[in-house]
């Protein structure tokens, strides 16, 4: 996918089906002779064995890990880590949440040099691990959507409850909202509002009032729009997928051996990411995902093949 189509759909317009070079379109057209009996058995026999966890796991150890410094560090004066997820100090050096740092130049005009520091920081670290892995792998709201977003699909295969998707375009206009409101008002407009925030702040400095905003969040999540926070609205996605979108470390389709079953796309976050997926639709035999990739490796936990696999620019060698 290329970088400015890569983006295009970051923000918010639909996926279309690219120009195939030569070697994708014979593969595609080999695929096709593939009998549909044949492919159901294939199918089925490598779910029947294939069952995996593995990057799901390491992801919520991480982010667990991750979140319980911050706690372990203010409530035994440790010192080790100071702050929250917005704005941080470790072992000496600031962090410095993009989004955060952002709506802070944009209501107060004017650089700190912490804030600088801590932005450099956090800006290349994430370039290094992929953009949006601040999202799946960090984020403490996005455990608690995870876990809403399983008890809504399972209510919806009871047929209790039904997702109404929202158009992916509403978060880059409530992006350009949230910065127009901080720099007209001179306050930081969307952090009175971010659940991210909010959820690191309890977890350290202990509940609040403000928890019933991120409540009424996973609630609507559950009965009404899946994942809709993270997916539809959250202004911290779109900046990571900025820095992501040039990212070395990437998820990469690699069309041979995929059966095209979809299972993949059922479970990702951003599944308009996985188009390429589709049968027919991938434009090179290797791909790496769009820019709105949250790298969170259920994709590659769930597809049977391996087709879908972590990978470095520049070197060859699959994680």
């Amino acid at each position: 996918m290329t970088l400015l189509r890569s983006l295009k759909v970051m923000f918010g317009a639909a996926p279309t089906r690219p120009v195939c070079t030569p070697a994708a379109a014979a593969m595609h057209a080999a695929k096709r002779e593939v009998k549909g009996a044949q492919r159901a058995r294939e199918i089925k026999a490598l779910h029947a064995a294939h069952r995996s966890h593995k990057w799901r796991n390491v992801r919520w150890a991480t982010l667990i890990a991750v979140n319980l410094l911050f706690v372990v560090s203010f409530r035994f004066d440790v010192q080790l880590v100071e702050g929250a997820l917005t704005a941080s100090r470790v072992i000496g050096f600031h962090f410095a949440d993009l989004n955060s740092a952002l709506q802070v130049m944009l209501a107060f005009k004017h650089l700190l040099i912490n804030l600088l520091i801590g932005t450099t920081t956090v800006l290349v670290m994430w370039w290094l691990l992929g953009g949006r892995t601040f999202c799946s792998w960090v984020c403490p709201y996005h455990l608690l959507a995870e876990l809403a977003e399983k008890l809504h699909l399972r209510l919806a295969a009871r047929r209790l409850v039904t997702d109404h998707p929202l158009h992916r375009g509403t978060r880059t206009v409530l992006y350009g909202v949230m910065a127009a409101l901080a720099l007209a008002s001179g306050y930081t407009v969307y952090e009175f509002i971010s659940p991210t925030g909010i959820v690191s702040r309890a977890l350290i400095y202990g509940p609040g009032l403000a928890l019933a905003w991120v409540g009424l969040l996973l609630l609507c999540e559950v009965f009404l729009v899946r994942r809709m926070w993270c997916r539809y609205i959250c202004p911290i996605g779109l900046t990571y997928g900025l820095v992501g979108a040039v990212s070395p470390l990437r998820v990469t389709y690699t069309m041979e051996n995929c059966l095209h079953e979809g299972d993949c796309r059922k479970v990702c976050l951003v599944p308009h990411v996985l188009e390429c997926t589709k049968k027919s639709y991938a434009e090179d035999v290797q791909v790496p995902l769009g820019a709105d990739c949250t790298r969170c490796g259920l994709c590659v936990d769930t597809c049977p093949t391996g087709s879908l696999r972590f990978t470095v620019k520049g070197l060859d060698k699959l994680l």
